[in-house]
């Protein structure tokens, strides 16, 4: 599972998730990508399983970027503890997606493998996504 290797404090708050990506909001490095149009929490396991997916159905041709890390602790108690005693202990990691983020990448692949691919990744992920090219953001950037 993805984490960090080591963190300046091991507890954080949970934080507000408000107002769009405004980096890690195109794509960079491959052809085609995956886009977040909800705010969350991706958990480490979920981004593994994605990932996963996506290498699975390409039958390992091509390139796949994972483009968003799990840096945020998620602290949880023990199961019927009284209320007190200070915060739990971490549980597992999150990534903290805003819209607009792009989470994966492909290259190297045809477009219909690549929406495929991508489509069985997004089912891996508890927020909406979209397909979204690197051509369509070229023409988008041209016309303003």
């Amino acid at each position: 599972m993805l984490m960090p290797k080591r963190v300046k404090h091991r507890r954080q708050f949970r934080g507000r998730m408000k107002g769009e990506a405004h980096k890690g909001n195109t794509v960079a490095y491959g052809e085609y990508g995956l886009q977040a149009l909800e705010c969350g929490w991706i958990t480490s396991n979920q981004i593994e399983a994605a990932r996963v997916a996506m290498t699975r159905f390409v039958k390992r041709g091509g390139k796949v970027w994972v483009d968003i890390f799990p840096h945020k602790p998620v602290t949880k108690k023990p199961a019927e503890t009284r209320m007190g005693s200070g915060k739990g202990s971490p549980e597992y990691w999150v990534a903290v997606v805003k819209p607009g983020r792009v989470m994966f990448e492909m290259a190297g692949v045809p477009e219909d493998t690549a929406r495929e691919a991508l489509r069985l990744a997004s089912h891996k992920l508890p927020v909406k996504c979209k397909f979204v090219r690197k051509e369509d953001e070229v023409n988008a950037d041209e016309s303003k």
